[in-house]
């Protein structure tokens, strides 16, 4: 949802309330996409600091589902999302991109709150998320999952250094 900012530089100290619906479906990332399975709307509170400067504030809610590190099955992961950004609008693209302060959610004079949000939850992504503590993972060998069955496979792994011995016997084996 874009929220077109030019209506509060009518006077200093000036401030919305905003309340707006989430439109993203999923997290895109580079490498894989979350699907948004929960989202409440987000509450804005945006104040015209003075000297063409907004600040944002305000609080979302939402949960993706990624998936387990060992197991890969998906995970409802929760986000409660605090926003507190300062825009400084008399700035131009260049500017923000040379001093590495890139705001891709501010275009011209609207804000788009999905890419706000987007932004946010990168920066909350946490590094690995588990269904749980003592998860198995899945096997090494065939790929089921460790939790719900017990696979077969020869989980042993001989010792390295013992290879050539290992070898003579496989030629020695009797069939």
């Amino acid at each position: 949802m874009l929220i077109n900012l030019t209506e509060l530089f009518s006077s200093n100290g000036k401030e919305n309330t905003y309340t707006c619906d989430i439109d993203m479906e999923a997290l895109h990332t580079k490498e894989e996409d979350y699907p948004v399975v929960s989202k409440l709307p987000v509450k804005l509170r945006i104040r015209n600091l003075g000297d063409r400067k907004l600040l944002v504030q305000g609080n979302a809610e939402l949960t993706l589902q990624i998936p387990c590190a060992r197991c890969l099955e998906p995970v409802d992961c929760p986000f409660k999302l605090e926003l507190d950004e300062e825009l400084d609008m008399s700035k131009t693209e260049a500017d923000h991109v040379q001093e590495l302060d890139e705001q891709p959610y501010v275009s011209g004079y609207n804000l788009d709150v999905d890419r706000l949000l987007s932004n946010e939850l990168l920066l909350n992504l946490p590094i690995r998320v588990l269904c749980r503590e003592d998860c198995k993972g899945i096997c090494n060998r065939c790929g089921a999952n460790l939790n719900h069955t017990k696979c077969s496979c020869d989980t042993s792994s001989p010792d390295p250094r013992m290879s050539a011995i290992q070898d003579i016997f496989q030629k020695f084996k009797e069939v």
